[in-house]
């Protein structure tokens, strides 16, 4: 993960360290950390895509999703809103199978419930250029 372009972080100095391991467990494909950070009933939407029920069905999505890349890493740009309901804008880094390098732009949206999960996560990102 990189930091040195965050320009605007509104979330506290705790959330910061909460998301930050977040995306690590994201950045690393750690399937079994993510987990960790999700509510049972959390719901992902991907774009237009229809929405993911559940925190099963989402890791599941997520393992084969990330099985279709070598690595990804998330370039912290600007953080908005608050402790449990904010929106990261950063530039993706990803590797992929054939080596070459693409960084898409990305806006995700998260919600955490009053225990910490996350609830809801909608992400808004054009994939065509990594798979391309």
């Amino acid at each position: 993960m990189k930091t040195d372009k965050l320009r605007i972080n509104q979330l506290s100095d705790r959330a910061y360290e909460w998301y930050t391991t977040y995306l690590q467990a994201i950045d690393t494909k750690n399937i079994e950390v993510y987990g960790t950070f999700l509510a049972n009933d959390c719901v992902m939407q991907f774009n237009n895509n229809c929405p993911v029920p559940g925190q099963a069905i989402i890791l599941q999505d997520l393992s084969n999703y990330w099985t279709t890349f070598d690595n990804l890493t998330h370039d912290l740009l600007n953080i908005y809103g608050n402790d449990s309901s904010f929106a990261l804008e950063a530039l993706n880094h990803y590797k992929r199978k054939d080596g070459k390098l693409v960084t898409l732009s990305a806006v995700a949206f998260t919600d955490r419930n009053s225990k910490g999960l996350v609830t809801s996560i909608r992400l808004y990102t054009d994939t065509t250029p990594l798979f391309a």
